[in-house]
């Protein structure tokens, strides 16, 4: 049977959540789940991360499932609200919602949940230079005089555009902005006014600014949100481990060429193996010609780097085991990201980030829950 299989090790999320605490141990601590918690299933994600505060979505309808799921915490709307009809179901389900816009500032000063209602709380975003979402200088202390007149308890937050690089300057900006504001707000609003500044790269740069909740997302799932420092460097976890199967062994003679457009021409005698995973399955179609994966030797459990060759394809990969011993197995496991490679490290081989490869993921793939590290 053709086997290619996502493992998602639940404790490797709790040892990382560990983690967050350990940095930011006097914040409060909003974990992020959108995205069916970054490709790993928010019904496996939650009961791992049940010692965080909170929990962060994208959209209405995976708040819903985490309640469904049995969340009884703080379930924040990230972008709100998307019409007053939802405002209100937000009221009906206990969500907590971030306000950045005009319209969402409207149907909540129309419709004032009960005082003890945790969408009481909203988190008002305000834009400090991410020029995505959020209220203007000009307009966030109205906007927050007006909210909070109205009854509401208040979060300010924002969001870094540059925290995984440390040197940015961007990032001096933003904090002071948001520093400012904040301070003005406690001032003139509300000395009870909380703050949220910090993701997963705040978290580890900029650990003066935690402030009330920190909203860590990537680093929950063991991948490195910072571009100088490794996953294991900053002790987290891999919670994915993908990985197929050796399908066929073959040797390709020399001058010949492997898959698609006969990208790679050998040049000797090469022993390779095809392994049964693709873009299909959502291996990343292009890679760079370093790119490698990791075969397991059964015999040993030894584990053995070897390079893909050729084109991914949708359904196989080709790799080179000319350096492997002689009786490797067919049907042997290859890990495409797990402790080796890192998911970052493959990230890097197709150009992108870590988040990417994560969540997209094909629903092909055999989906595992691992019971212990």
């Amino acid at each position: 049977m053709r086997t290619a299989t996502v493992t998602i090790k639940p404790d490797a999320l709790t040892h990382n959540l560990r983690q967050v605490r350990k940095l930011a141990p006097k914040s409060k601590v909003l974990a992020m789940v959108k995205a069916n918690a970054y490709g790993h299933g928010i019904a496996v994600a939650l009961p791992a991360l049940q010692q965080a505060d909170g929990i962060g979505v994208a959209s209405f309808t995976e708040a819903l499932e985490a309640r469904e799921l049995g969340w009884q915490k703080t379930i924040g709307l990230i972008e709100g609200v998307f019409s007053a009809d939802e405002w209100q179901q937000a009221i009906d389900n206990d969500f907590s919602c971030v306000i950045h816009h005009l319209p969402q500032l409207q149907w909540a000063l129309e419709n004032v949940p009960d005082a003890d209602s945790p969408t009481r709380t909203v988190w008002l975003k305000y834009n400090t230079g991410m020029n995505r979402l959020g209220f203007a200088d000009d307009t966030i202390v109205e906007i927050a005089k007006q909210l909070h007149s109205a009854g509401y308890q208040l979060i300010l937050t924002t969001h870094f555009a540059n925290a995984d690089n440390n040197e940015h300057p961007l990032n001096a900006k933003q904090i002071q902005c948001f520093s400012a504001v904040l301070a003005g707000l406690k001032q003139t609003v509300s000395a009870d006014i909380k703050a949220s500044l910090c993701n997963s790269a705040g978290i580890i740069n900029f650990p003066e600014y935690h402030y009330d909740w920190v909203r860590p997302g990537i680093m929950l799932y063991g991948s490195s949100p910072v571009i100088d420092k490794r996953a294991d460097e900053l002790s987290l976890q891999p919670a994915m481990d993908f990985s197929a199967r050796i399908m066929a062994m073959q040797i390709v003679k020399a001058g010949s060429a492997i898959g698609y457009g006969s990208h790679w021409l050998a040049e000797q005698d090469t022993k390779t193996a095809l392994v049964s995973i693709g873009y299909g399955d959502g291996y990343p179609r292009v890679v760079a010609d370093c790119a490698e994966v990791c075969v397991i030797d059964a015999s040993s459990g030894k584990s053995y780097r070897c390079a893909i060759r050729g084109r991914v394809a949708m359904d196989m990969i080709t790799i080179d085991i000319s350096a492997l011993p002689e009786n490797i197995a067919l049907d042997s496991r290859v890990v495409l990201w797990g402790d080796a490679p890192h998911v970052d490290e493959v990230a890097a081989y197709a150009g992108t980030i870590g988040y990417e490869l994560l969540c997209r993921l094909s629903l092909r793939p055999e989906r595992q829950v691992c019971s212990s590290l």
